[in-house]
């Protein structure tokens, strides 16, 4: 009866009337900021590795490693794979484009994060449910969905993705998965109660290599099955719009498969990464916000295509739209996940494919744990800042490393799909939130632009650009004196 009330629930939240909102939202912001993820692409790279940490913040690469951390994670391989036996080969360049609109989301509720942050405790604190009730001025709204994100990325989404872990490294090594979960906790341990310091120091290191690594093995395969590029490249576009003989039938499916997964796997503009982004040191909200709207562009464009063109050009899928008949069989009767890139690897470099996805997904799921729990943190710290209860944060540790360990041993199906549906409502609560607080967002941008045209280092004043309550910017911002001098030179 619970799981049938649950499964029910989650059908209702993940409906595609999430999936058109995304992608309405992502448009109008596209529209709106005049295709900022195209004129600033040029700012999104630069900024990347500018700025340094602070005791109270991390570094914009930093903030970016961790945001990654939560975009980049199993969805990135099992995903891709869905898409494409739903969606078939065109799916992937659905993908493509709901990550080129969705960077403009990504945009705004990361500069948002940034313009409403707090320093508490002696460091910064932002997200949905801070914006939410200065820029709306709705607590009750901001509560429920700090409650909302401590639940589901706290206690349910963590076993699950310690679940993925435990399975990969029991097929590829023969690990069992209590020795597994006692590794990852030790680990885990180890890093969130070092603070968000050392998870920020841990994700600059990790992120990039476990992302630079995957996309090096696909290009190895792209390049051992070079004569099959011009092949998949025509496959993905004539797929995509539906002039391909094979799978004209299913353009609908191509479209529909393509915009869920790649919303599912980058998460613009659901929540998640404003928390990261509001913990940078910058001087302007825009800074940090051109820099996470880049972090869409590399889960998607980079990594989710990585092991679409792995799968793709060894042939290594299959094709059954919903409801519908068979339309690629190359694989045999097997389900739609990491088991497309495990093939695909050992097509061209046999006894290579089990490790290297088992690896894979134990860095792109721990990273996304790691992310969750900061997550989880940050809204534990929103309910807590009238009155700082440490035991709280102490237990939220605790609980965390319980579900890890748990998760591995025993597969929670129940716990999945009350995180999705924890996840989905942030993603409804927070889409909603940005598309309310779009004059201060495009303000903020106007303001960046403003001075960059004047030929300044802009620095944020939230008087002059026109932007209430960003308290912290009015009342403690100090310019560093590099930027001060550069300001009064540009003046």
């Amino acid at each position: 009866m619970l799981e049938s009330f649950v499964n029910w629930l989650n059908d209702i939240i993940w409906s595609d009337a999430l999936v058109y909102l995304c992608l309405a939202t992502g448009l109008f912001y596209t529209v709106a900021t005049r295709i900022l993820q195209v004129r600033h692409l040029k700012d999104m790279v630069r900024l990347m590795f500018q700025g340094k940490s602070s005791d109270a913040g991390v570094s914009s690469f930093q903030a970016l490693s961790m945001a990654l951390s939560g975009r980049v994670g199993t969805g990135n391989i099992a995903g891709v794979a869905t898409a494409i036996f739903y969606g078939g080969p065109g799916a992937v360049f659905w993908m493509w484009v709901i990550a080129f609109l969705g960077a403009s989301s990504g945009f705004v509720e990361a500069a948002l994060g940034q313009v409403y942050k707090t320093k508490q405790d002696g460091q910064y604190r932002g997200g949905p449910a801070y914006y939410i009730e200065k820029g709306l001025k709705l607590k009750w709204y901001a509560v429920l969905f700090a409650i909302v994100t401590v639940m589901a990325t706290g206690l349910f989404l963590p076993g699950v993705q310690a679940n993925s872990i435990a399975s990969a490294m029991n097929n590829a090594f023969g690990l069992s998965p209590l020795m597994t979960g006692i590794g990852l906790i030790i680990i885990l341990g180890i890093i969130i109660f070092g603070g968000v310091k050392r998870i920020a120091n841990v994700a600059q290191v990790v992120v990039p290599f476990m992302a630079l690594g995957y996309i090096l093995v696909a290009l190895l395969l792209i390049i051992l099955n070079i004569s099959e590029l011009p092949n998949v490249l025509k496959l993905i576009f004539s797929s995509a719009f539906g002039t391909d003989a094979s799978f004209g039938g299913i353009l609908g499916a191509a479209i529909a498969w393509g915009v869920k997964r790649g919303i599912y796997s980058n998460e613009a503009g659901q929540g998640t990464a404003p928390h990261a982004a509001a913990a940078a040191e910058v001087s302007h909200p825009a800074k940090q916000g051109l820099v996470q709207a880049f972090s869409v562009y590399i889960d998607t464009l980079f990594v989710c295509t990585a092991t679409a063109f792995m799968i793709l050009i060894t042939g290594m899928y299959n094709v059954q739209p919903e409801g519908g008949q068979m339309i690629v069989n190359n694989l045999g009767k097997v389900e739609a996940g990491p088991y497309f890139t495990q093939a695909a690897v050992e097509s061209s470099l046999p006894g290579f494919g089990a490790p290297f996805v088992a690896i894979a997904l134990f860095f792109f799921a721990f990273t996304t744990i790691m992310a969750y729990y900061y997550m989880a943190e940050t809204n534990l710290a929103y309910i807590n800042r009238q009155r700082k209860r440490v035991w709280s944060e102490y237990l939220l540790k605790f609980a965390i490393l319980a579900v890890v360990l748990y998760g591995c041993i025993k597969n929670a199906e129940l716990a999945w799909t009350l995180g999705d549906i924890g996840v989905g409502s942030m993603a409804w609560l927070n889409i909603i939130a940005i598309l309310l607080l779009s004059k201060p967002a495009l303000r903020v941008l106007k303001d960046y632009e403003r001075q960059k045209k004047e030929g300044k280092d802009p620095v944020f004043d939230p008087v002059k650009a026109g932007v209430a309550n960003a308290d912290f910017w009015e009342k403690e911002y100090q310019p560093e004196p590099s930027v001060k001098s550069e300001q009064s030179k540009s003046s």
